[in-house]
């Protein structure tokens, strides 16, 4: 047997992830047990717990992966500090102690952090050769085109290959500091949200605004070739020179200061989210065409931070040339700690791949799952109040009550996802049907933005009756955003047509306004019973009770915290929160 733990550290979101004989078996995130939101530290909780799942001791690992190369990145980040010499100092001086203390001596640091226990050798892979395996071995294809699109791994922002058996062949690539990933971040930061944690919420406001601003991105900031290919002017970015990443001439071109965290949004916030969302899905779109048209393959493999937009992933599976799209549903930088050890596994080992056609990823439910003594435990702690049902039938069917009668419900069973999204293990459910819950969960239970959507779940063979999503597609791993089925529309006033920005929000555009967007698109989960039947069977009851096939599922946390963890974990945000029921396992 061999074992191969895959790490990614020191730049955002930290994980582990461990495979045996190319078997996923665990992977985590650091910061669902640190409870510090994308943890950047080494991945020692993590790492432990991956060993514990696959019943070893560090003595006993084959390897270690790292997910990328850090005297490459190091040299990108000196040769730019250098080429931009006086305006680079100062954050070449703030980003010098951690190179020196860990970066550059990431072999040290792994040993250091196993108690020097490892008997192994450490590999290293790029970045991307990192994320594009997390995307083609885990996938359900034998060939496939991949297309990997983040912020900056070493020096590559984008590249394009093909997976076919064991082997993956980057053909070609687009090189710092031009990155549709730094770009989006770039209007991220000056939106007014967090860099590298709050690209969603632009991508969420997008359709409360019009693209106004589209021309003036492609005439001033960014050059977008026919196969996608594109450069940005550097003159109106800044992370080239600075810790920010836009500059005053930036600011300069759209009349306006920077947004302040936590203000108003106004109409041009609006406007500015919808232009880059527009120029986004147009750079993703023409990049799948021409890796299509170079490969001739049908089926996509997508990793990488931007895959993580679902509306520019959905406009691919909508309106792209390719059959089948599979996307690592950890596609940011924790994806890469998959991707190393995998790639290390088949590439270097040359070990024999055998697809698994079902799903390799196991629902991406590969964190840890507790006990009934270890819940137990935990209620005793907090002199909780419960009942004990004696199967997740009888506790779907109490679970689907209580949501059908308008309850929110923190639900907490099995092992917790590892990505971005809560999958139905560690997530909020409620009814979509409710026209208050859209505002209610926002406001008083996730106390986040009130222009936040919603996530449906559905059964995957109801999946085509809501939602209009091609014959056949599943969308496991709420990566993909498609428009609400014509047949669960409702009509709107005269009035509601003419509702501008956050006033969009009034109007209720379908049978299911929690979970439809204003825009009418929703970032759709489809549950399989072969892969999480607990999930599958609460729908399913609520299904029988309301002939819906549809729930909301948000994740379990609120706003600043990483998704629960732990019973305790469950029980401390239950709470604080104005949440109605809390359920872990069979205890409600």
């Amino acid at each position: 047997m061999t074992y191969l733990l895959g790490i990614s550290a020191y730049y955002h979101d930290s994980a582990a992830a461990i495979i045996k004989d190319g078997e996923i078996i665990a992977a985590a995130q650091e910061e669902r047990f640190t409870r510090i939101k994308y943890d950047s530290e080494f991945p020692k909780n993590a790492a432990d717990y991956c060993l514990k799942e696959a019943g070893i001791t560090p003595e006993e690992l084959d390897g270690v992966v790292y997910y990328e190369k850090p005297f490459i990145k190091f040299e990108r980040i000196l040769e730019t500090s250098m080429a931009c010499i006086p305006y680079s100092m100062k954050s070449f001086i703030n980003a010098m102690p951690v190179w020196l203390n860990k970066k550059l001596f990431i072999p040290r640091e792994i040993d250091k952090n196993f108690d020097k226990k490892l008997r192994c050798p450490i590999y290293f892979t790029t970045h991307h050769e990192s994320h594009c395996a997390s995307a083609f071995f885990p996938s359900p294809f034998s060939e496939a085109a991949i297309l990997c699109l983040d912020g900056v791994g070493e020096w590559d922002t984008t590249t394009w290959g093909v997976g076919k058996g064991n082997k993956i062949e980057i053909k070609e690539k687009i090189e710092f500091p031009h990155s549709l990933g730094l770009l989006y971040s770039t209007f991220t930061g000056f939106l007014g949200f967090r860099v590298n944690s709050g690209e969603y919420k632009v991508m969420g406001l997008a359709p409360y605004g019009e693209p106004l601003y589209k021309d003036l991105i492609l005439e001033k900031l960014i050059d977008i070739k026919e196969d996608g290919s594109f450069r940005l002017n550097q003159e109106y970015f800044g992370y080239c020179t600075t810790d920010y990443m836009y500059n005053k001439k930036f600011e300069k071109l759209f009349n306006r200061p920077a947004r302040k965290p936590e203000t108003e949004l106004t109409q041009n916030d609006m406007d500015i989210a919808a232009s880059l969302q527009v120029v986004t899905e147009e750079i993703v779109l023409k990049l799948a065409n021409y890796v299509y048209k170079k490969t001739g393959l049908k089926n996509l493999c997508l990793a990488g931070g931007c895959a993580l937009n679902c509306v520019s992933n959905g406009n691919v599976l909508k309106n792209g040339p390719f059959d089948n799209i599979w996307i690592q549903p950890a596609a940011g930088d924790a994806g890469g700690a998959l991707g190393a050890a995998l790639a290390v596994y088949y590439q270097a080992f040359d070990n024999k791949r055998i697809v698994n056609t079902a799903d390799s990823q196991k629902g991406s439910l590969l964190g840890p799952k507790y006990s009934d003594v270890e819940i137990i435990d935990v209620l005793k702690f907090f002199n909780a109040k419960y009942t004990k049902y004696d199967s997740d039938e009888q506790t779907a069917q109490v679970i689907a009550k209580y949501i059908a009668e308008g309850k929110s419900i923190g639900h907490f069973a099995g092992r917790m996802e590892y990505g971005p999204r809560a999958l139905g293990n560690r997530s909020i459910l409620a009814d979509p049907r409710n026209r208050n819950m859209q505002k209610n969960l926002n406001l008083a239970i996730k106390k986040r933005e009130s222009f936040r959507p919603f996530a449906p779940s559905c059964l995957e063979e109801d999946v085509e009756k809501y939602f209009d999503i091609k014959s056949g597609k599943k969308s496991p791993y709420m990566l993909l955003t498609q428009p609400v089925s014509n047949s669960i529309r409702t009509e709107l006033s005269e009035e509601e047509k003419h509702y501008i920005g956050i006033n969009k929000l009034k109007a209720y555009r379908s049978i299911l306004p929690a979970i439809t967007h204003v825009n009418y698109s929703a970032r759709i989960q489809t549950v399989s019973k072969d892969v999480n039947p607990r999930y599958w069977n609460i729908i399913n009851e609520f299904k029988k009770l309301t002939d819906c096939s549809v729930i909301v599922n948000t994740s379990f946390n609120i706003r600043g915290e990483p998704i629960v963890n732990t019973p305790e974990n469950a029980y401390k945000c239950f709470m604080y929160t104005d949440l109605d029921v809390l359920v872990i396992e069979n205890y409600i």
